[in-house]
């Protein structure tokens, strides 16, 4: 699984940078079936993240997220990405 993080209008630092990789391993457990993981920071008086993973089948998943504090918007964010790659591997495994 390749992953990309990108911020938009600032400077993510170290410590985002490496609470976003942390958060991430959740998604490990479907790393077989995951080719691309980009995320994508916003800050514009709010945090914006923005998740799309693209699966080996073709198919592709797209989530956003957000909220004033950048840890509880990551948070939300994971657990909507974490619901759908569930969704897809159900899917694709009946």
């Amino acid at each position: 699984m390749e992953t990309t993080i990108n911020a938009v209008g600032f400077i993510l630092d170290q410590d985002q940078t490496d609470l976003i990789n942390k958060k991430l391993e959740r998604i490990k457990y479907a790393e077989d079936l995951i080719v691309t993981c980009a995320v994508k920071v916003k800050e514009d008086k709010k945090f914006t993240f923005d998740a799309t993973v693209h699966f080996k089948w073709g198919a592709q998943a797209h989530v956003e997220n957000d909220d004033y504090d950048f840890a509880a918007c990551l948070n939300k964010l994971m657990d909507m990405l974490d619901n759908k790659i569930k969704k897809e591997k159900d899917k694709i495994q009946k």
